[in-house]
């Protein structure tokens, strides 16, 4: 069964150096390499992850990046082009625009 066409979200909300933040990665990349189009929402302490080397490379072959704008702001992170900053409204719409959900907390 090819899985060429199906979407999945994923949430991570721990800090880059959680096992859980390498976690999420490895179902991404996993995912990527088998054509499921991938959307990375990273919230609390993972919005500190979204300038992680592997994450980028991530992003370089089709990974799309989200990061929590408030998260960054109150971890005084400053915002750039590695991610889309958003609030939580995208983490709806990658749970209702989704095949599979998964959260790494």
């Amino acid at each position: 069964m090819s899985l060429q066409g199906k979407k999945i979200g994923l949430l991570i909300s721990v800090r880059p150096e959680h096992p859980n933040f390498q976690r999420g990665l490895k179902l991404a990349a996993t995912a990527l390499a088998e054509g499921v189009s991938v959307y990375l929402y990273c919230i609390d302490d993972a919005v500190a992850g979204v300038t992680d080397p592997h994450l980028q490379a991530l992003k370089e072959r089709g990974l799309r990046l989200f990061a929590c704008a408030y998260g960054a702001q109150r971890r005084n992170l400053a915002l750039s082009d590695k991610a889309i900053f958003a609030g939580l409204t995208v983490v709806t719409d990658l749970i209702s625009g989704t095949d599979r959900f998964v959260s790494f907390n």
